[in-house]
């Protein structure tokens, strides 16, 4: 027969362990507007601006999904967001919205 058949891998499709839908952190904050392209997601995060629940992150691959908490720099100001969805394109602003709640930043 001409192909083989696929293998199970014990892992759940989207890559998550524990079957929770997670995406690239760069990716989520691209899908989220919070900054214009890509790259300067990537490199936001690459430069270590970035919290993860709390904890530096300096990798854009970073696997993030609905429930984690990210903080990261608006100006002179502390943005904090608790992802609600992936997303799976960057839409309009108003989809966008929808991917993150905001909570008040620390000490404030």
């Amino acid at each position: 027969m001409g192909g083989a058949a696929a293998r199970p891998t014990g892992r759940a499709p989207d890559g998550a362990a524990d079957g929770r839908a997670r995406i690239r952190l760069d990716k989520w904050l691209w899908h989220a507007r919070v900054l214009r392209t890509r790259s300067a997601c990537a490199a936001l995060v690459a430069e270590g601006y970035v919290r993860l629940n709390g904890v530096p992150v300096a990798r854009p691959a970073q696997p993030v999904g609905p429930g984690d908490v990210l903080t990261l720099p608006a100006g002179t100001a502390v943005r904090v967001l608790r992802i609600l969805a992936c997303g799976s394109r960057r839409g309009p602003a108003a989809e966008a919205r929808g991917l993150y709640s905001e909570l008040p930043p620390p000490g404030g």
